[in-house]
Protein backbone atom coordinates (compact mmCIF):
# COMPACT_ATOMS: atom_id res chain seq x y z
CA UNK A 1 0.00 0.00 0.00
CA UNK A 2 0.96 3.65 -0.37
CA UNK A 3 0.75 6.11 2.52
CA UNK A 4 0.96 9.89 2.14
CA UNK A 5 2.04 11.75 5.30
CA UNK A 6 2.23 15.52 5.77
CA UNK A 7 3.00 17.81 8.71
CA UNK A 8 3.71 21.52 9.07
CA UNK A 9 5.26 21.44 12.54
CA UNK A 10 8.71 21.64 14.09
CA UNK A 11 10.97 18.76 15.20
CA UNK A 12 8.53 17.61 17.89
CA UNK A 13 5.80 17.26 15.24
CA UNK A 14 7.98 15.86 12.46
CA UNK A 15 9.52 13.02 14.48
CA UNK A 16 6.24 11.19 15.25
CA UNK A 17 5.25 11.30 11.57
CA UNK A 18 8.69 10.03 10.61
CA UNK A 19 8.49 7.28 13.25
CA UNK A 20 5.18 6.04 11.86
CA UNK A 21 6.42 6.41 8.29
CA UNK A 22 9.54 4.39 9.02
CA UNK A 23 7.49 1.59 10.60
CA UNK A 24 5.11 1.50 7.61
CA UNK A 25 8.08 1.42 5.26
CA UNK A 26 9.65 -1.40 7.30
CA UNK A 27 6.43 -3.34 6.76
CA UNK A 28 6.88 -3.05 3.01
CA UNK A 29 4.63 -0.08 2.23
CA UNK A 30 5.47 2.92 0.09
CA UNK A 31 5.68 6.11 2.15
CA UNK A 32 5.76 9.76 1.06
CA UNK A 33 6.44 12.32 3.81
CA UNK A 34 6.05 16.08 3.39
CA UNK A 35 7.70 18.32 6.02
CA UNK A 36 8.99 21.87 6.44
CA UNK A 37 12.11 22.45 4.28
CA UNK A 38 14.47 22.63 7.26
CA UNK A 39 13.55 19.09 8.35
CA UNK A 40 14.13 17.25 5.09
CA UNK A 41 17.65 16.24 6.16
CA UNK A 42 16.35 14.97 9.49
CA UNK A 43 13.68 12.83 7.80
CA UNK A 44 16.22 11.46 5.34
CA UNK A 45 18.48 10.48 8.27
CA UNK A 46 15.64 8.17 9.34
CA UNK A 47 15.76 6.45 5.94
CA UNK A 48 12.68 8.12 4.48
CA UNK A 49 12.21 10.19 1.36
CA UNK A 50 10.90 13.69 2.10
CA UNK A 51 9.49 16.61 0.13
CA UNK A 52 9.27 20.26 1.19
CA UNK A 53 5.94 21.38 2.63
CA UNK A 54 5.22 24.87 3.98
CA UNK A 55 7.76 27.32 5.36
CA UNK A 56 11.06 26.94 7.20
CA UNK A 57 9.88 26.48 10.81
CA UNK A 58 13.00 27.78 12.53
CA UNK A 59 12.82 31.05 10.63
CA UNK A 60 9.08 31.30 11.27
CA UNK A 61 9.51 30.86 15.03
CA UNK A 62 12.33 33.38 15.12
CA UNK A 63 10.01 35.86 13.40
CA UNK A 64 7.32 35.20 16.02
CA UNK A 65 9.79 35.75 18.85
CA UNK A 66 10.95 39.02 17.33
CA UNK A 67 7.31 40.13 17.17
CA UNK A 68 6.09 38.94 20.57
CA UNK A 69 9.26 38.51 22.60
CA UNK A 70 10.67 35.47 24.36
CA UNK A 71 7.47 34.58 26.24
CA UNK A 72 4.50 35.30 23.94
CA UNK A 73 0.91 34.91 25.02
CA UNK A 74 -0.19 31.34 24.08
CA UNK A 75 -3.40 32.60 22.44
CA UNK A 76 -1.47 35.16 20.36
CA UNK A 77 1.03 32.52 19.29
CA UNK A 78 -1.69 30.04 18.29
CA UNK A 79 -3.50 32.76 16.33
CA UNK A 80 -0.31 33.75 14.51
CA UNK A 81 0.44 30.16 13.58
CA UNK A 82 -3.07 29.63 12.21
CA UNK A 83 -2.99 32.95 10.37
CA UNK A 84 0.34 32.04 8.77
CA UNK A 85 -0.96 28.64 7.71
CA UNK A 86 -4.08 30.24 6.23
CA UNK A 87 -1.95 32.49 4.02
CA UNK A 88 -0.25 29.36 2.70
CA UNK A 89 -3.55 27.53 2.10
CA UNK A 90 -3.61 27.55 -1.73
CA UNK A 91 -0.04 26.27 -2.04
CA UNK A 92 -0.57 23.69 0.71
CA UNK A 93 -3.72 22.41 -0.97
CA UNK A 94 -1.87 21.95 -4.24
CA UNK A 95 0.99 20.17 -2.47
CA UNK A 96 -1.36 17.78 -0.65
CA UNK A 97 -3.15 16.97 -3.89
CA UNK A 98 0.15 16.02 -5.51
CA UNK A 99 1.38 14.10 -2.46
CA UNK A 100 -1.76 11.97 -2.13
CA UNK A 101 -2.01 10.99 -5.80
CA UNK A 102 -2.18 7.19 -5.87
CA UNK A 103 -2.15 6.87 -2.06
CA UNK A 104 -4.33 4.44 -0.09
CA UNK A 105 -4.49 6.76 2.93
CA UNK A 106 -3.62 10.35 3.78
CA UNK A 107 -2.22 11.10 7.25
CA UNK A 108 -2.22 14.87 7.68
CA UNK A 109 -1.39 17.52 10.25
CA UNK A 110 -4.56 18.56 12.18
CA UNK A 111 -3.83 22.20 11.30
CA UNK A 112 -4.49 21.48 7.62
CA UNK A 113 -7.28 18.97 8.21
CA UNK A 114 -9.78 20.87 6.06
CA UNK A 115 -7.50 20.85 3.03
CA UNK A 116 -6.61 17.22 3.60
CA UNK A 117 -10.29 16.28 3.87
CA UNK A 118 -10.94 17.84 0.46
CA UNK A 119 -8.01 15.96 -1.05
CA UNK A 120 -9.12 12.68 0.56
CA UNK A 121 -12.61 13.20 -0.84
CA UNK A 122 -11.19 13.98 -4.29
CA UNK A 123 -9.22 10.71 -4.35
CA UNK A 124 -11.86 8.79 -2.35
CA UNK A 125 -9.37 7.59 0.25
CA UNK A 126 -9.41 7.50 4.08
CA UNK A 127 -8.08 10.47 6.08
CA UNK A 128 -6.32 10.23 9.45
CA UNK A 129 -4.50 12.67 11.72
CA UNK A 130 -1.92 12.50 14.51
CA UNK A 131 -2.65 14.48 17.67
CA UNK A 132 -0.01 15.26 20.30
CA UNK A 133 -2.50 16.73 22.79
CA UNK A 134 -6.32 16.85 23.10
CA UNK A 135 -7.99 19.24 20.67
CA UNK A 136 -11.50 20.60 20.40
CA UNK A 137 -13.82 19.83 17.46
CA UNK A 138 -12.90 21.71 14.31
CA UNK A 139 -15.34 24.64 14.40
CA UNK A 140 -13.45 27.86 15.16
CA UNK A 141 -10.63 26.96 12.77
CA UNK A 142 -13.13 26.29 10.02
CA UNK A 143 -14.46 29.85 10.18
CA UNK A 144 -10.92 31.12 9.57
CA UNK A 145 -10.14 28.77 6.70
CA UNK A 146 -13.58 28.33 5.13
CA UNK A 147 -13.04 30.59 2.11
CA UNK A 148 -9.74 28.97 1.19
CA UNK A 149 -11.18 25.47 1.58
CA UNK A 150 -14.20 26.35 -0.51
CA UNK A 151 -11.89 27.67 -3.22
CA UNK A 152 -9.93 24.43 -3.10
CA UNK A 153 -13.12 22.41 -3.51
CA UNK A 154 -14.03 24.42 -6.60
CA UNK A 155 -10.55 23.82 -8.03
CA UNK A 156 -10.91 20.08 -7.43
CA UNK A 157 -14.41 20.02 -8.89
CA UNK A 158 -16.01 18.95 -5.61
CA UNK A 159 -19.57 19.92 -4.69
CA UNK A 160 -20.20 22.79 -2.31
CA UNK A 161 -20.54 21.77 1.33
CA UNK A 162 -21.86 23.45 4.45
CA UNK A 163 -19.77 23.21 7.59
CA UNK A 164 -16.54 21.32 8.32
CA UNK A 165 -15.89 18.10 6.45
CA UNK A 166 -16.82 14.83 8.12
CA UNK A 167 -14.30 12.91 6.05
CA UNK A 168 -11.91 12.29 8.95
CA UNK A 169 -12.35 8.79 10.39
CA UNK A 170 -9.28 8.31 12.60
CA UNK A 171 -7.56 10.69 15.05
CA UNK A 172 -4.59 8.89 16.56
CA UNK A 173 -3.71 10.31 19.98
CA UNK A 174 0.09 10.14 20.13
CA UNK A 175 0.34 10.35 23.91
CA UNK A 176 -0.66 8.20 26.86
CA UNK A 177 -4.16 8.29 28.29
CA UNK A 178 -2.75 8.63 31.82
CA UNK A 179 -2.05 12.33 31.19
CA UNK A 180 -5.78 13.06 30.81
CA UNK A 181 -7.86 10.72 33.03
CA UNK A 182 -11.42 10.21 31.86
CA UNK A 183 -10.82 11.47 28.33
CA UNK A 184 -11.14 8.03 26.72
CA UNK A 185 -14.61 7.51 28.22
CA UNK A 186 -15.70 10.92 26.97
CA UNK A 187 -14.39 10.30 23.47
CA UNK A 188 -16.00 6.86 23.26
CA UNK A 189 -19.21 8.76 22.44
CA UNK A 190 -17.67 10.45 19.37
CA UNK A 191 -18.21 9.40 15.77
CA UNK A 192 -14.48 9.65 15.02
CA UNK A 193 -12.17 7.03 16.52
CA UNK A 194 -9.56 8.58 18.83
CA UNK A 195 -7.34 5.74 20.06
CA UNK A 196 -4.41 6.41 22.41
CA UNK A 197 -1.11 4.87 21.31
CA UNK A 198 1.50 6.68 23.43
CA UNK A 199 4.33 8.96 22.34
CA UNK A 200 5.99 8.29 18.99
CA UNK A 201 9.75 8.66 18.66
CA UNK A 202 12.54 7.56 16.33
CA UNK A 203 15.14 7.28 19.12
CA UNK A 204 17.83 8.22 16.60
CA UNK A 205 21.44 8.39 17.85
CA UNK A 206 23.07 11.82 17.78
CA UNK A 207 26.70 12.66 17.01
CA UNK A 208 27.35 13.88 20.56
CA UNK A 209 25.86 10.87 22.39
CA UNK A 210 29.13 9.00 23.07
CA UNK A 211 30.89 12.18 24.15
CA UNK A 212 28.02 13.08 26.44
CA UNK A 213 27.79 9.64 28.02
CA UNK A 214 31.54 9.70 28.63
CA UNK A 215 31.24 13.10 30.32
CA UNK A 216 28.33 11.91 32.45
CA UNK A 217 30.34 8.90 33.59
CA UNK A 218 33.07 11.20 34.94
CA UNK A 219 30.90 12.56 37.75
CA UNK A 220 27.48 12.72 39.34
CA UNK A 221 24.39 12.45 37.09
CA UNK A 222 23.70 15.92 35.64
CA UNK A 223 20.51 17.91 35.30
CA UNK A 224 19.49 18.22 31.65
CA UNK A 225 18.43 21.61 30.28
CA UNK A 226 16.90 21.68 26.79
CA UNK A 227 15.48 24.49 24.72
CA UNK A 228 13.66 22.66 21.96
CA UNK A 229 13.86 23.12 18.21
CA UNK A 230 12.60 26.71 18.36
CA UNK A 231 14.95 29.58 19.14
CA UNK A 232 13.19 30.83 22.24
CA UNK A 233 16.27 31.62 24.37
CA UNK A 234 16.72 35.26 23.43
CA UNK A 235 19.73 35.78 25.72
CA UNK A 236 21.77 32.54 25.88
CA UNK A 237 24.54 34.11 27.97
CA UNK A 238 22.07 35.15 30.67
CA UNK A 239 20.39 31.73 30.64
CA UNK A 240 23.78 30.01 30.88
CA UNK A 241 24.84 32.21 33.79
CA UNK A 242 21.62 31.46 35.68
CA UNK A 243 21.91 27.71 35.06
CA UNK A 244 25.60 27.63 35.97
CA UNK A 245 25.14 29.62 39.17
CA UNK A 246 22.05 27.67 40.27
CA UNK A 247 23.72 24.30 39.72
CA UNK A 248 26.91 25.46 41.46
CA UNK A 249 24.85 26.57 44.46
CA UNK A 250 23.13 23.18 44.59
CA UNK A 251 26.28 21.17 43.89
CA UNK A 252 24.87 19.80 40.63
CA UNK A 253 26.28 19.35 37.14
CA UNK A 254 24.33 20.50 34.07
CA UNK A 255 24.00 19.20 30.53
CA UNK A 256 22.67 21.97 28.25
CA UNK A 257 21.19 21.04 24.90
CA UNK A 258 21.20 24.31 22.98
CA UNK A 259 18.92 23.35 20.08
CA UNK A 260 18.79 26.34 17.75
CA UNK A 261 19.90 28.85 20.40
CA UNK A 262 23.41 30.26 20.03
CA UNK A 263 25.63 29.07 22.87
CA UNK A 264 28.84 29.13 20.79
CA UNK A 265 30.46 31.99 22.70
CA UNK A 266 29.70 30.66 26.18
CA UNK A 267 32.86 30.26 28.33
CA UNK A 268 33.94 26.80 29.52
CA UNK A 269 32.79 25.82 33.01
CA UNK A 270 33.81 22.49 34.54
CA UNK A 271 30.38 21.53 35.88
CA UNK A 272 28.54 22.42 32.62
CA UNK A 273 28.55 20.70 29.22
CA UNK A 274 26.85 22.26 26.17
CA UNK A 275 25.86 20.22 23.10
CA UNK A 276 23.48 20.90 20.23
CA UNK A 277 21.44 17.67 20.34
CA UNK A 278 21.28 14.31 22.11
CA UNK A 279 19.25 11.14 21.89
CA UNK A 280 16.80 11.65 24.75
CA UNK A 281 16.08 7.94 25.18
CA UNK A 282 19.78 7.18 25.65
CA UNK A 283 20.85 10.19 27.72
CA UNK A 284 17.88 10.99 29.98
CA UNK A 285 18.07 7.77 32.05
CA UNK A 286 21.62 8.80 33.02
CA UNK A 287 20.47 12.24 34.24
CA UNK A 288 19.19 13.38 37.64
CA UNK A 289 16.34 15.52 36.29
CA UNK A 290 15.20 17.23 33.08
CA UNK A 291 14.38 20.91 32.56
CA UNK A 292 12.80 21.90 29.27
CA UNK A 293 10.15 23.90 27.38
CA UNK A 294 7.36 21.33 27.59
CA UNK A 295 7.26 19.91 24.09
CA UNK A 296 5.40 16.58 24.19
CA UNK A 297 8.29 14.53 22.82
CA UNK A 298 10.73 15.81 25.43
CA UNK A 299 8.08 15.51 28.14
CA UNK A 300 7.41 11.87 27.30
CA UNK A 301 11.13 11.02 27.10
CA UNK A 302 11.81 12.57 30.50
CA UNK A 303 8.92 10.79 32.19
CA UNK A 304 9.79 7.48 30.51
CA UNK A 305 13.30 7.87 31.96
CA UNK A 306 11.78 7.90 35.45
CA UNK A 307 13.36 11.18 36.57
CA UNK A 308 11.78 14.43 37.84
CA UNK A 309 10.73 17.09 35.32
CA UNK A 310 10.75 20.89 35.38
CA UNK A 311 8.74 22.39 32.50
CA UNK A 312 9.25 26.08 31.75
CA UNK A 313 6.52 26.49 29.16
CA UNK A 314 6.10 29.16 26.52
CA UNK A 315 3.03 28.63 24.31
CA UNK A 316 0.54 26.47 22.39
CA UNK A 317 0.29 23.01 24.04
CA UNK A 318 3.28 23.40 26.40
CA UNK A 319 1.20 24.79 29.32
CA UNK A 320 -0.96 21.66 29.05
CA UNK A 321 2.04 19.43 29.69
CA UNK A 322 3.14 21.67 32.54
CA UNK A 323 -0.25 21.11 34.16
CA UNK A 324 -0.01 17.36 33.55
CA UNK A 325 3.41 17.20 35.23
CA UNK A 326 2.01 19.05 38.24
CA UNK A 327 -1.03 16.79 38.48
CA UNK A 328 1.04 13.61 38.18
CA UNK A 329 3.41 14.95 40.86
CA UNK A 330 6.45 14.04 38.78
CA UNK A 331 7.81 17.58 38.88
CA UNK A 332 6.80 21.16 38.29
CA UNK A 333 5.41 23.16 35.37
CA UNK A 334 5.30 26.96 35.17
CA UNK A 335 5.75 29.80 32.63
CA UNK A 336 9.21 30.31 31.13
CA UNK A 337 11.37 32.52 33.36
CA UNK A 338 14.96 31.84 34.38
CA UNK A 339 17.03 33.40 37.15
CA UNK A 340 19.48 31.81 39.55
CA UNK A 341 17.00 32.23 42.39
CA UNK A 342 14.04 30.79 40.47
CA UNK A 343 16.02 27.79 39.26
CA UNK A 344 17.37 27.02 42.71
CA UNK A 345 13.84 27.08 44.14
CA UNK A 346 12.39 25.02 41.28
CA UNK A 347 15.13 22.40 41.34
CA UNK A 348 14.88 21.99 45.08
CA UNK A 349 11.14 21.42 44.69
CA UNK A 350 11.59 18.56 42.19
CA UNK A 351 14.76 16.91 43.56
CA UNK A 352 12.79 15.32 46.39
CA UNK A 353 12.20 11.72 47.36
CA UNK A 354 8.50 12.09 46.57
CA UNK A 355 9.11 13.38 43.02
CA UNK A 356 11.68 10.68 42.35
CA UNK A 357 9.32 7.98 43.58
CA UNK A 358 6.40 9.34 41.55
CA UNK A 359 8.61 9.63 38.46
CA UNK A 360 9.48 5.92 38.73
CA UNK A 361 5.82 4.98 39.27
CA UNK A 362 4.53 6.97 36.29
CA UNK A 363 7.37 5.80 34.04
CA UNK A 364 6.19 2.23 34.55
CA UNK A 365 2.77 3.22 33.18
CA UNK A 366 4.08 4.80 29.97
CA UNK A 367 3.70 2.88 26.70
CA UNK A 368 7.11 1.74 25.39
CA UNK A 369 8.07 3.50 22.11
CA UNK A 370 8.13 0.27 20.09
CA UNK A 371 4.59 -0.57 21.16
CA UNK A 372 3.41 2.97 20.39
CA UNK A 373 4.69 3.04 16.84
CA UNK A 374 3.48 -0.49 16.16
CA UNK A 375 -0.01 0.37 17.38
CA UNK A 376 -0.12 3.52 15.23
CA UNK A 377 0.99 1.61 12.14
CA UNK A 378 -1.59 -1.11 12.80
CA UNK A 379 -4.36 1.51 12.97
CA UNK A 380 -3.27 3.13 9.70
CA UNK A 381 -2.99 -0.21 7.92
CA UNK A 382 -6.46 -1.20 9.09
CA UNK A 383 -7.91 2.14 7.96
CA UNK A 384 -6.27 1.82 4.54
CA UNK A 385 -7.47 -1.77 4.12
CA UNK A 386 -11.05 -0.61 4.57
CA UNK A 387 -10.49 0.95 1.19
CA UNK A 388 -12.28 3.83 -0.38
CA UNK A 389 -14.93 5.14 1.90
CA UNK A 390 -17.71 6.37 -0.36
Amino acid sequence: MKFALATLGTRGDVEPYAAVGRELQRRGHEVSLAVAPNYIGFVESAGLAAVAHGRDQVQQNQNLIRKYGNTPNPISMAWEIMNDVTQLWPALGTALTSLADGADLLLADPSEQGLAANVAEYYDIPLATLHFYPTAPRCADYEITKDAEDAQRRTLGLPEQKGPSTRLSLEIQAYDELFFPGLAAEWAKCDVRKPFVGGLTLELPMDADDEVMSWIAEGAPPIYFGFGSSARVAFPADAFEAISAACAQLGERALICSGTSDFTHIPHVDHIKVVSAVNHSAVFPACRAVVHHGGPGTTFAGIRAGIPTLILWVSVDQPMWGVAVNQLEVGLGRPFFITQESLVADLRSILTAHCVTRAHEVAAQMTPPAESVSAAADLLEDAARLGRVS
